[in-house]
């Protein structure tokens, strides 16, 4: 016998259709990819400078404490390291303290170079028993590097230092091994300073140095002066007060000598305002005598961002962290140190920014 089935009424037809097709949008709506990082993990990777890599850290906590779907991973291998990574897209943006020539730019995918704070390359040395820093000319450190400077009690140290008893102590120089922006820097202003140093070792991320010890990363470096009385080396100043180490005071063009800080990076910066609104790669060492506060061996640093990238939601991501770089960020530069970005330099870098594309597409 059949068995007699009611038909389902309309209304409750209607009525689970409705559902379905709610239930749809939803579905639909958590799926798609929309270009925004909202609602979803986003993992970022960043390598390259050990110089910038105190306030980087601090820059990537702040703000992924502040965006709980953004994580930043920045690796501190040095500038030359992280221009390397850019250029095999293995990372989504890298940190040099040198910016990428004209020539270096032809070899690449296009870029855009940000420049995202400024601090001084600080001299750090160890010479326990002396009460106040040590004071060093450009001759002093020009003959120094080129070994030619080899004791603490040197005629031109002593110069530099009057009233100071140095030790009869052996200078043991060191240096950095990897390619470092922070060697280009502290080279760049040798061979402003030294026509012999310019003539025989030059600058740039690596070069071959006449004497000294090798160490990898401000970090190897560092480790070698604590480790070793006498020794002088090259320092990011976050490196040198971590490791409870003196900096020298360094003789400007003005005659004047100046410690490392975020003032006297400052003064530096302000020698060079016209230039850098025009091109902010130029070199900041060596300011004139018309800057007597300046700090004679500063540099800006850099971030190296690829124009387009595949993923709009990483782009997205990239881009606001960088703006949140150049502007609240740069408090926190100011308090490790690092001299904030002029107005007119934040201005090229928003500028910048608006070339951010994602697979062709404007970044919002």
């Amino acid at each position: 016998m059949r068995r007699h089935i009611e038909p389902t009424p309309i209304h409750l037809i209607s009525k689970f259709s409705l559902c379905l097709a709610l239930l749809g949008v939803s579905l639909t709506g958590c799926n798609s990819n929309s270009g925004s990082s909202e609602g979803q993990t986003v993992n970022l990777n960043g390598a390259g400078s050990t110089f910038v890599y105190p306030v980087m850290s601090r820059w990537t906590s702040t703000f992924s404490a502040a965006h709980s779907n953004i994580r930043i991973n920045y690796q501190s291998i040095g500038s030359g390291g992280g221009v390397e990574q850019v250029r095999n897209g293995t990372v989504d943006f890298g940190a040099s303290d040198a910016p990428l020539s004209d020539d270096q730019l032809k070899g690449m995918k296009p870029v855009i170079q940000i420049p995202e704070s400024a601090g001084p390359v600080c001299i750090t040395y160890s010479l326990p028993g002396l009460d106040k820093p040590i004071q060093l000319s450009s001759d002093a450190i020009a003959g120094i590097l080129l070994g030619k400077i080899t004791s603490w009690r040197d005629p031109v140290l002593v110069a530099d230092n009057p009233g100071v008893t140095l030790p009869n102590t052996k200078i043991v120089v060191a240096h950095r091994t990897d390619g470092s922006g922070t060697t280009n820097a502290f080279t760049t202003y040798l061979a402003a300073v030294s026509p012999e140093w310019q003539q025989k070792v030059g600058k740039g991320n690596a070069v071959s140095w006449p004497v000294g010890i090798g160490g990898k990363g401000s970090e190897g470096v560092t480790g070698i002066v604590r480790q070793s009385p006498g020794a002088i080396g090259y320092v990011e100043l976050t490196f040198a007060q971590q490791n409870k180490l003196p900096v020298a005071a360094v003789k400007n063009l003005a005659g004047k000598y100046v410690l490392p800080g975020t003032s006297s990076t400052t003064a530096a910066i302000a020698a060079f305002t016209d230039q850098l609104s025009q091109d902010p790669r130029i070199s900041i060492v060596n300011p004139p005598a018309s800057a007597p506060d300046a700090y004679p061996i500063s540099t800006l640093t850099f971030l190296i961002i690829p124009k387009d990238g595949p993923d709009m939601a990483k782009r997205t991501a990239l881009k606001t962290f960088i703006q949140y770089v150049i502007t609240d960020g740069q408090a926190a530069a100011a308090a490790l140190n690092y001299a904030p970005l002029p107005d007119g330099v934040k201005s090229y870098d928003r500028q910048q920014l608006q070339q951010m594309t994602a697979g062709g597409q404007p970044v919002p």
